[in-house]
């Protein structure tokens, strides 16, 4: 007799290229293993990476010699003597998008005052932690023969670049043209002026020279991949709460005022290159999709504190984008 199983997914004949999209997983360990989960999951071709890997804080976890451990994390002290209570509130950190440090108390203190020793501390362990995630994505995906294409974001700091451009299977496609399938993708992890001075802005003149040098490398517009992390601005795609220059939000008629704060340069390359689709994130409340002349422009959005992850599906054929779905997993 024969077993029933899961009911394989059929493939377009025009379909050269089917892929899943997600950004802005900011440390989050469950979000990253559920991107690359996503791979066999919806029976994807490619995984394409959008930007904003990194965590935002480090979780100092206090050791001494009896194998106890104490921390504050959450607004709650948390504390136990196991290895399996150990490993659960390690979950539980990176679950967060933190990453946790296991110090003793002399150490702890040691860093409480010194900034330089903090930024130092936290360099060292956003770079173990990625390189960690991309080990794993170099085992796994090559396992599959799935591709997987990863840029930072306007958040990650420059030291993650090598550890992206190290990978075996891991495509680092920030700031280049690649392939994918038979579709050139370019990519770009600046965004516009953010209130946050984020480690990778420029201003919109600068991103427009910057993003129309790897387009004009494109061979065909109609058929490329713009993996751009900021969206376009006005575009519905990059609607955010408007923040005063003290990070306090911007208040009208007793609610929190919302505007546009995308790239008018993104918009500009859009418009004027028309490729065949466009991909975004960086705006984590702003989920959709909008049509620019002929091009399909996607922001995925992200709730990564919850461990769910955001993303997209696509469907391409050649020059045309035959169906896009979007999913929480």
């Amino acid at each position: 007799m024969a077993l029933f199983g899961k009911k394989k997914r059929s493939r377009p004949e025009d379909q050269t290229l089917s892929l899943y999209y997600a950004s802005d997983v900011h440390g989050s360990d469950q979000c990253w293993r559920k991107f690359l989960g996503a791979g066999r999951f919806y029976g994807v071709d490619a995984l394409i990476m959008g930007g904003d890997l990194t965590g935002k804080a480090i979780v100092p976890i206090e050791r001494n010699g009896s194998g106890s451990f104490t921390t504050s994390f959450l607004g709650e002290t948390r504390s136990g003597n196991s290895q399996r209570e150990l490993d659960e509130l390690l979950d539980a950190v990176r679950y967060n998008g933190m990453y946790p440090w296991l110090a003793s108390a002399q150490e702890i203190q040691a860093h409480s005052g010194d900034m330089d020793a903090q930024s130092e501390l936290f360099d060292s362990v956003i770079v173990d932690e990625l390189r960690r995630w991309i080990a794993l994505a170099d085992d796994r995906m090559a396992q599959y023969g799935i591709g997987v294409y990863v840029m930072p974001g306007n958040d990650d700091p420059w030291s993650c670049d090598p550890i992206i451009e190290q990978a075996s299977h891991v495509v680092a496609c920030d700031d280049r043209v690649v392939q994918v399938g038979p579709h050139e993708m370019i990519s770009c992890a600046y965004a516009n002026p953010t209130p946050w001075d984020s480690p990778r802005e420029l201003d919109e003149n600068a991103l427009y020279e910057r993003i129309k040098g790897l387009a004009d490398q494109v061979e065909s517009p109609t058929t490329a991949i713009f993996n751009l992390h900021v969206p376009p601005y006005d575009s519905g795609l990059d609607t955010a709460r408007e923040i005063n220059p003290d990070l306090t939000l911007v208040y009208k008629s007793g609610a929190p005022h919302e505007i546009p704060v995308g790239s008018t340069a993104v918009r500009q390359i859009i418009e004027e290159y028309q490729p065949l689709l466009a991909l975004h994130g960086h705006i984590h409340e702003s989920r959709g999709d909008a049509h620019l002349g002929r091009t399909l422009a996607i922001n995925s959005g992200s709730e990564y504190n919850s461990g769910r992850i955001h993303g997209v599906t696509v469907a391409l054929g050649g020059d045309r984008v035959l169906s896009h779905q979007f999913v929480i997993g």
